[in-house]
């Protein structure tokens, strides 16, 4: 162990784990890692009776929940996992990064605790975290959007023109008006994320970056007003007033690490901690982003497709636009695809045969990896099949959570390594529609780095990636590019004189990852894919704009339900 070393520590809250990440400063080398899985996942059911409850139906469909203390604890486990591994002292840390699923919202108590974990609240599901993919408030998000076209906000053209479920205000709105009580009981709203830096030093605030992207203040335009708010609800318009902290700087230092968080994650009293980031933002500086044109997609349970450019731009079906967004300098524009990695689990999870698993089982092998390499030896449009990646809504460019999947060409002969593939091919056609959306619009992609465990463990996902959009896609070496950048928040945070930088750029140009691979367009590929891009594209218009088809379906379905 070298003691004159200096590291930083990212702790990057994914959908089902968080993921602790010791990195020399110097330069950007892994010192010590480990990740703990959230033992309540996501509640999109029921509230388990783990969670005090007697496996409480949730009121609907479409729900997203987790626990808060596993968040908690599942850091804990990870942090001192990741510094036993890496062999250092405590004091070896200069800073500490967090980055966040977003926009992840909860009720919070004046003591800064989760409303939930007090047994008062523990069976009301509006007192509990709602993910990031919580739909449950589509109609919230809808009436928002009419409100802001009826009045001409000059801040819609720069989030899509569209108001999306799976940010923050919709779910606000949602709990103001079916859990009124919860609102009274509570202090106030926080991001998940910013929840984590308050238990680690007693700094209540909202993110900047949680504040640009998912509570509409972006900079581009000025952002939204009590007035505004208030002709959509007036208790809603004096939640956004009242209940919401202050915004803390992008990139800047938050607090101290507390004695009691010191005490719980064997570290140094006094650590710098960063103010909290979005987790596929962080991935930005991690890519070293330092370029009008480039782009980093993070690949996991969804992809947040982030862009970079020195052109102001309002994007039609764009995430959202903010100055200094992921880089400073630059603004950032996002888009994004709510189901990839879900996507490819789901034919895993319920179309995979007994004959399928049991050769897995007898190889030793993931049936992931028992599909890829079937899938692999398919050619580009062998298996005649199409689908669209909506099985969790539409994200970007259509922003509709109420569209579905589809799966185009079926047949008796279709086999599951063939619905695995299409799936995979969809997510790249859904990415190529967006890189197009945004070169239509003034805004072009030229170069596109990917993140992410998808991007290590699927060579031929990557290769299908490459041949789709055309172009070369080059991959992170990185065990999660998101961390890394998290860690550069910590980084900036503490600054030169304490063994860090004294700013992001300077904190990513030394810390960014390395390449792990460039992957190169197969031209007799490309050709092909064109063709079925265009298949999918036809699939995309008619299914997303010329026909409400697929709400009907779930309609019905939820009315039976």
């Amino acid at each position: 162990m070298d003691k004159t070393r200096r590291y930083v520590l990212g702790l990057d809250f994914g959908t089902l784990s968080v993921r602790a990440v010791l990195i020399d400063t110097r330069d950007g080398s892994t010192a010590g890692s480990a990740i703990s899985g959230y033992p309540h996942g996501v509640m999109d059911r029921a509230l388990l009776s783990e969670s005090g409850c007697d496996d409480k139906p949730l009121p609907g469909t479409d729900w997203a929940l987790q626990h808060p203390r596993d968040w908690v604890d599942c850091m804990t486990e990870a942090v001192r996992k990741a510094v036993q591994t890496a062999d250092i002292r405590p004091e070896q840390i200069v800073g500490i990064g967090v980055d966040f699923t977003c926009s992840t919202v909860l009720p919070v108590d004046r003591d800064g605790e989760a409303l939930c974990l007090n047994e008062r609240w523990s069976g009301n599901p509006h007192a509990w975290p709602k993910l990031w993919k919580h739909h449950a408030g589509a109609a919230y998000a809808n009436r928002l959007t009419e409100i802001a076209q009826n009045r001409g906000e000059l801040w819609l053209p720069y989030y899509g023109s569209r108001i999306s479920s799976e940010w923050a205000v919709p779910k606000i709105w949602q709990t103001v008006v079916e859990a009124p009580d919860v609102v009274e009981a509570e202090d106030c709203f926080m991001e998940a994320g910013d929840w984590i830096v308050r238990k680690l030093c007693g700094r209540k605030g909202l993110n900047a970056t949680a504040a640009g992207y998912k509570y509409l203040h972006g900079g581009m335009a000025p952002a939204p007003d009590h007035d505004f708010y208030a002709a959509a609800d007036p208790a809603l318009a004096d939640v956004m007033r009242t209940k919401i902290p202050e915004v803390l700087p992008a990139f800047s230092q938050a607090g101290e690490l507390t004695g009691e968080a010191a005490e719980r994650l064997g570290l140094a009293t006094g650590t710098p901690v960063a103010a909290a980031g979005i987790d596929a933002h962080a991935a930005a500086p991690a890519a070293g982003l330092n370029g009008a044109g480039q782009m980093v997609i993070t690949m996991g349970t969804s992809s947040c497709h982030m862009l970079i450019s020195d052109r102001k731009a309002a994007v039609p079906g764009t995430f959202g636009t903010a100055v200094d967004g992921f880089i400073p300098g630059f603004y950032g524009y996002e888009a994004g695809q709510s189901a990839v990695g879900d996507s490819f689990a789901w034919v895993v999870d319920n179309l995979l045969p007994a004959a399928y698993q049991q050769e897995a089982d007898l190889r030793g092998i993931t049936p992931h990896q028992l599909l890829t390499e079937k899938a692999e030896r398919l050619k580009p449009g062998e298996s005649g099949l199409v689908a669209l990646d909506w099985l969790n809504g539409n994200r970007s460019i259509l922003n509709d959570a109420g569209l579905t999947g589809l799966i185009a060409g079926l047949t008796l002969h279709t086999r599951p390594e063939e619905i695995y593939r299409a799936e995979i091919e969809a997510t790249a056609y859904g990415t190529r529609m967006i890189t197009e959306n945004f070169a239509a619009n003034g805004v072009p992609v030229t170069e596109i780095y990917i993140t992410g465990g998808i991007s290590r463990k699927n060579q031929m996902a990557m290769q299908i990636y490459a041949d789709v959009l055309r172009q070369p896609v080059h991959i992170l070496d990185a065990a999660s590019g998101s961390a890394l950048g998290a860690e550069m928040y910590g980084a900036a945070a503490a600054g030169s004189s304490h063994g860090g930088y004294d700013s992001l750029t300077e904190a990513s140009a030394a810390m960014k990852a390395p390449l792990l691979a460039t992957v190169e367009p197969i031209a007799e590929n490309t050709a092909v894919y064109d063709e079925l891009f265009g298949i999918y594209r036809e699939l995309h218009e008619h299914f997303g704009r010329q026909t409400d088809l697929m709400k009907r379906l779930r309609g019905i379905a939820g009315f039976l339900k």
